[in-house]
């Protein structure tokens, strides 16, 4: 089982990957968990950037479904998505 993982501008920039395919993610927790373990060393920066963003997994935001343990179906897309203010 395949699914992309869409990373904020932002982290992208610093990490040095935009998007890309992770296998094997079940759960939103095992996507971050796969995605933490892709930068190696640079896991910690990436629990650092991904505290400021909020995670959708098909353009929903995970708050409005189950949360870290919302299923994840093959070809499915986890998105970071940076917060944002105004009017």
């Amino acid at each position: 089982m395949s699914v992309t993982v869409e990373l904020t501008y932002d982290m992208g920039k610093e990490l040095g990957e935009f998007r890309f395919e992770i296998e094997g993610a079940a759960t939103v927790e095992d996507a971050l968990r796969k995605t933490r373990e892709r930068f190696g060393s640079a896991g910690t920066r990436f629990d650092e950037l991904s505290r400021v963003a909020a995670v959708a997994v098909n353009h929903v935001l995970m708050s409005h479904k189950q949360g870290r343990k919302t299923r994840l179906a093959d070809g499915d897309t986890v998105t970071f998505v940076k917060a944002a203010a105004g009017g």
